[in-house]
């Protein structure tokens, strides 16, 4: 036999014994050729190494007797050996893996290894003397212990108190019994039929998971990361096949996951438990003693595990995948098998490492809380000292010490040194068969300087004080509660979780704590709770922890919210489609909206999974239709779900119940000029953009090459042979992009953007933050030096993209930059906070623009697109969803050059749709501010920044006011009276606007007063519910039913709390679509309106019965709805004046006509301008003597009201006598 050094590799001629010679077709190998007993004795006799490869060779060649009629068990020769081999398992000194080997061979033969009694020969010298050798000479240097019984040294069991301070390598420190767990390196041995290559047992290869990837909740969840080579001949032409992959693994890993876990667990528990306690016997915090014993059975059993399970588990999967293409093919030939056997071996060998990490974890997590219980009296003895004020202390341990140890290695009271600390914190960093933790945040911190804030903890003291708050509040919500209760049980583990992690500061341990917090969570809250209280401390306890942890203290919301949002997208079915569950984690920011969008949009399968589905549709109704108004969830942030919801209708015969009606409500109430074509490729870019702004695990070099390439181009750029426009410094620099492998494929260009804009905002923060630069203007300049380059090198990019008749390219390479930017814009927000600086984004967005606005033929061809692209990328960017960016983003959505392109030269005023709907962006952001009459700085400063934007628009471009004021006026509120006045006052420029004071001024005789103005809102839609709406037409035709009026109110309102009883944009919807059909009504009938035409009808009705029976915020709503239609010449105005006085004359109390005088003075007291119709009505108002103002009481009422209303009075009537004003 061959002698190697590699025990797996005996394995290959002990299947073909054991399947071509074999006893598997009933045929025995003759004794001259082999004598297995024999050679198992001589292998005892020789040692340890050659043991090492006979056992497995000999488990091979009887593993084929389990098939076999005659040589199977009980048969005497096969129960010969097992004898022999029973004996040798109960050597205390043989190796686990070769114990293992044996055990598992029992298994295979149906044999308990217990009730096979020890042939007891092995250590028969005389019977060793008369065999014949079959293993080949020994090594000289291993002659001398040839002779004699296995002698396995077992080395003194060292402790802490025995390590060296720090060496290169703390592991080589022995903290393990030799014997006990072979090295990580050594060869793990295969278990079955089968002509199964060996793997390579030099070392076990590099790992490619970190600790936290693996989710053990079931074996479903290896399904996300399996790997399944699609270049493999079997599934190019089988594709089909791949399905069986995932059920082939899942089954290899159940076979093995009991009896590796649990043989694992007990070794490694009694091997760290022992040392744990001589170590730390002098130590009296239990905290670092259960942290160190922690990191101790982690390492243990994850290493016990690794090299156990390794090969019989890859024999497993080989079997599995086998068995189950061949039984898919029926009658394969002969090519078809060994394309079968090829495939299986590589997808065997793809995923090893893979399944290893399963029952790698769920070894370790189900040791971790067994190590605590053995500990527990070591803990609580050192709780008691401490609460008796004494330093804990074991005497035992204490005389040991001191009287046997030298004092160099000897243990000290008061605890352990840093020195040897080190063993038990390098077991935290490495975890066998896992990545070292660390290693891909070393990674990120090389090639992405600011995700070091991302991932690193803050201070100790404000992490400790974070943590200790969260402790206090757990245990207020824990205090008297039933410990029996299943969600009581889950918040008091999260409890001990968090404890821990607070002691142990280490990132693995939030990692566990998180994964904790969202596993419980999801898993409480699809099980029923006892009582409502129970739930919601459980709910609030859950939340509690993840907020914490996202909080910028401790590790941000940044990494909370990537880690929340994979966990739940791994959770299973009935968690992961739990509408309450994800909303609450929603509504507390703990979801990254993107990478969930992604999510949501795979999971649909284009309508194929009919549960995401559904699931998808309640989110988007929930959020983008019920509570739109609240802006937590926008459509942009479902932009992908939205789009597949979409493209489910086009593609599906039979469609979810509800589908097409959500799509309508939405289209109705969505952003127009957000393209929903299907295939709409640039806005795709610009979403992939953003959300690849947010990945940083950028290839080996990346980093240095584009710090390179950017710094070289910013030389270029400001160097005079740059050449007009930079072109010359352009052309050398995409032959360095090329050399440099930057344009190979669309994800190193994507990358190369990405970390460019990373590079240039730290530059400009560095620069802002130097303490040595005073001036503002050198402080930009600076900034801009680099800035401005990368802007030019962008828009070349873009210009020279493609050939010249392609716009498609740039125009998507324009979308994914532009897409980059805003995610680095949002993300650099989220890390910074308060210290979020604006200038370098509004820089890059303003050049970038005016670059691209420059008079060339190539960039003309795509001038619309690109004012898409920059609307789509402000609007994604609005206050709303970047606070922080609110003042630049007004300077740009109010750059003359902007508003030109968009408002001016935009084809068939395309960009009219697109700003209007920035501003209405604008307009609810400041809503909620507004509302509150004394405004902060900041809010005071952009309030007045869009009062400027208004008047230029007002001035420049009142037709675009005009044709969207409805839409403007419906989210601004209610009490910003001169922002809606400069709205409302404009009117088209070639209108002559008559003078509202001419004496009398005939309106109903203006030619313009029966044209209808244009508004470009689809209020119809607003009107909701569909039952509503169609009780309102079937009312305005035939007054029926009857009880339409007398629900009306009820219909109105939405809460009982006083300023949001109303539902404000279903009333303003209401009354100008009543209103419109009354214009058309009357007309319908030759007349025009007027006092005499407007009454006795259904539609006002309508009016009447909201002025009578609304209380006074309704009725003030309404009549604020109304005078909203006060503009310049036309018939809405003319219509909306008749209706407010005619409302007016016939109110049947003061209140009614009290509050019609306030919504029309309120407008009229405020800075000019004041809006035409407005004017004229109130005009009408005081001059006609049928209204009998001037003898209301409320217009005298107090002294100061009564001079307010003159003096409105003259200035709307110019200056006249005072006897005239007061004469009725």
């Amino acid at each position: 036999m061959i002698h190697d050094d590699r025990g797996d590799l005996s394995e290959e001629p002990g299947t073909l014994v054991g399947h071509l010679d074999s006893y598997a077709k009933d045929k025995p190998i003759h004794q001259i050729e082999i004598d297995i007993k024999s050679l198992i004795i001589e292998a005892y006799h020789y040692g340890s190494h050659e043991l090492l490869y006979v056992i497995p060779f000999v488990a091979k060649v009887l593993e084929s007797c389990a098939k076999s009629k005659v040589f199977k068990p009980p048969n005497p020769w096969t129960m010969g050996i097992m004898k022999v081999l029973c004996e040798l398992h109960k050597e205390p000194d043989l190796k686990l893996n070769l114990k293992f080997e044996i055990e598992v061979l029992c298994k295979t033969l149906n044999i308990d290894i217990n009730e096979v009694k020890p042939s007891g020969i092995l250590k028969d010298q005389d019977r060793m003397l008369k065999i014949d050798s079959q293993l080949s000479p020994l090594p000289k240097h291993k002659e001398q212990q040839a002779i004699g019984p296995v002698n396995i040294q077992v080395p003194p069991q060292p402790a802490l108190s025995n390590v060296v301070p720090p060496t290169p390598n703390p592991m080589a420190n022995n903290v393990l019994h030799e014997e006990s767990i072979p090295t990580l390196g050594s060869p793990p041995t295969t278990l079955s039929s089968g002509q199964i290559p060996p793997l390579c047992a030099a070392a076990p290869p590099q790992p490619h998971f970190a600790y936290g990837d693996i989710n053990i909740g079931n074996t479903s969840q290896i399904a996300q990361h399996l790997n399944i080579n699609n270049t493999l001949p079997l599934f190019q032409t089988h594709s089909q096949l791949k399905q069986f992959v995932r059920v082939a693994i899942e089954r290899a890993v159940q076979e093995w996951l009991a009896p590796v876990v649990e043989r694992s667990v007990k070794i490694s528990l009694t091997t760290c438990e022992q040392i744990i306690k001589k170590d730390f016997a002098l130590d009296p915090e239990e905290a670092r003693m259960r942290a160190s014993a922690h990191h101790m059975i982690r390492s243990l059993t994850a290493g016990m595990v690794m090299i156990t399970c390794r090969d019989p588990l890859f024999v497993s999967i080989i079997t599995n995948l086998r068995s189950a293409f061949l039984q898919a093919m029926r009658n394969p030939t002969a090519q078809q098998k060994e394309l079968t056997e090829q495939a299986a071996e590589v997808v065997a060998t793809e995923n090893l490492e893979l399944a290893c990490c399963f029952i790698q974890k769920t070894a370790v997590e189900k040791a971790l809380p067994e190590i605590d219980k053995r500990l527990a009296s070591e803990y609580e003895a050192r709780k008691h000292a401490r609460s008796e004020g004494r330093r804990y202390c074991d005497p035992v341990a204490l005389t040991y010490q001191a009287e046997r140890m030298p004092e160099q290695i000897r243990l000290k009271v008061g605890g352990v040194t840093p020195q040897q600390m080190a063993v038990y914190e390098e077991f935290v960093r490495m975890i066998p068969g896992f990545l070292p933790s660390g290693e891909r945040e070393q990674q990120q911190q090389a090639n992405h300087g600011r995700s070091v804030a991302m991932m690193q903890p803050y201070a100790t003291d404000e992490m400790s004080q974070i943590y200790d708050k969260l402790i206090n509040e757990l245990e207020i919500l824990l205090h008297a509660t039933n410990h029996s209760n299943p969600h009581i049980m889950a918040l008091h583990s999260l409890l001990e979780a968090v404890m821990m992690a607070r002691n142990t500061r280490e990132m693995t341990a939030a990692v566990a704590l998180l994964q904790k917090a969202v596993d419980g969570f999801l898993e409480g809250m699809s099980q029923a709770a006892s009582d409502s209280d129970v739930s919601m401390r459980f709910r609030d306890g859950h939340l509690l922890v993840m907020k914490a942890l996202a909080d910028p203290r401790v590790y941000g919301h940044q990494w909370t919210s990537k880690q929340i949002t994979r966990w739940l997208i791994e959770s299973r079915e009935e968690c992961r489609y739990n509408p309450e569950a994800v909303d609450l984690l929603i509504r507390n920011h703990l979801i990254n909206l993107q990478a969930y969008d992604l999510h949501l949009t795979q999971s649909m399968e284009n309508g194929m999974n009919v549960v995401a589905v559904q699931f998808a549709m309640q989110l988007v109704k929930m959020y983008l239709l019920d509570e739109r108004q609240t802006g937590l969830v926008s459509e942009t942030d479902l932009y992908n779900t939205v789009e597949t919801l979409g493209r489910i209708t086009s593609n599906q015969r039979q469609l979810p119940d509800g589908l097409n009606q959500l799509l309508d409500m939405l289209r109705s109430t969505g952003e127009p000029f957000l393209d929903r074509a299907p295939g709409s490729g640039p806005i795709g870019m610009m979403y992939s953009g953003i959300t690849q702004a947010r990945e940083f695990d950028d290839p080996p070099g990346l980093y240095e090459k584009t710090e390179f390439l950017l710094r070289e181009w910013v030389t270029m750029y400001h160097s005079p042979k740059a050449g007009k426009d930079s072109t010359n410094a352009f052309s050398l620099f995409v032959h360095q992009m090329n050399l440099q492998g930057i344009l190979k494929t669309d994800e190193l260009i994507t990358r190369f953007f990405r970390l460019s804009t990373e590079m240039c905002v730290d530059l400009s923060y560095r620069v802002l933050m130097d303490q040595n630069l005073k001036s503002p203007t050198v402080i930009r300049a600076k900034c801009f030096h680099t800035l401005d380059a990368y802007v030019r090198l962008i828009a070349l990019l873009v210009k020279h993209s493609g050939d010249n008749n392609n716009t498609v390219t740039k125009v998507n390479l324009l979308n994914k930059v532009l897409g980059i930017v805003t995610g680095v814009l949002l993300q650099d927000q989220e890390l910074r906070g308060v210290e979020f600086q604006q200038l370098p984004y509004h820089r890059i967005f303003i050049m970038l623009f005016l670059e691209l606005s420059a008079p060339e033929a190539v960039l003309e061809a795509i001038n619309p697109q690109i004012l898409t692209a920059f609307c789509n990328t402000l609007y994604y960017l609005r206050p709303q969803k970047a606070p922080g960016f609110a003042y630049a983003w007004l300077e740009l959505v109010s750059h003359r050059v902007f508003l030109g392109r968009v408002l001016a030269l935009s084809p068939a005023q395309k960009g009219w749709t697109m700003y209007a709907q920035l501003l209405v962006s604008l307009f609810k952001f400041l809503a909620p501010f507004l509302r509150n009459v004394e405004l902060a700085a900041p809010i005071q400063l952009l309030y007045k920044g869009t009062l400027r934007v208004l008047l230029v628009l007002l001035h420049d471009f009142p037709e675009f006011l005009c044709d969207y004021h409805y839409g403007f006026c419906d989210v601004i509120a209610p009490n910003c009276i001169q922002m809606r006045n400069l709205i409302l006052s404009a009117f088209p420029r070639n209108m002559r606007l008559p003078d509202p004071f001419t004496p009398n001024l005939k309106v109903d005789l203006l030619p313009e007063i029966t044209q209808a103005p244009r508004i470009l809102a689809n209020f119809n839609n607003l009107i909701q519910p569909p039952s509503f709406k169609k009780d309102l037409d079937s009312y305005i035709k035939t007054r029926a039913p009857v009880t339409f009026l007398s629900e009306l109110r009820t219909s109105l309102q939405v809460s009982n709390e006083p300023g949001m009883r109303y539902n404000i944009p279903l009333i303003n919807a209401l009354v100008l679509y009543v209103g419109t059909q009354a214009i058309q009504y009357i007309q319908n009938k030759g007349n025009t309106p007027n006092m005499s035409t407007i009454t006795h009808s259904s539609h006002m009705d309508i009016f009447q019965n909201l002025a009578v029976d609304s209380d006074t915020e309704g009725r003030y709503l309404f009549l604020n709805a109304i005078a909203n239609q006060l503009r310049y010449p036309n018939s809405h105005t003319h219509y909306f004046s008749c209706t407010l006085l005619y409302l007016f004359a016939e109110a049947n109390t003061e209140a009614i006509q009290e509050q019609i005088t306030r919504v029309l003075l309120e407008r009229l007291i405020v800075n000019r301008p004041h809006p035409w119709g407005l004017l004229i009505t109130f005009i009408e108002l005081i001059k006609n003597q049928n209204f009998k103002f001037w003898n209301h009481e409320f217009v005298r009422c107090a002294p100061e009201i009564e001079k307010l209303f003159e003096s409105v009075a003259r200035s709307c009537m110019h200056p006249k006598p005072s006897s005239e004003l007061t004469a009725s």
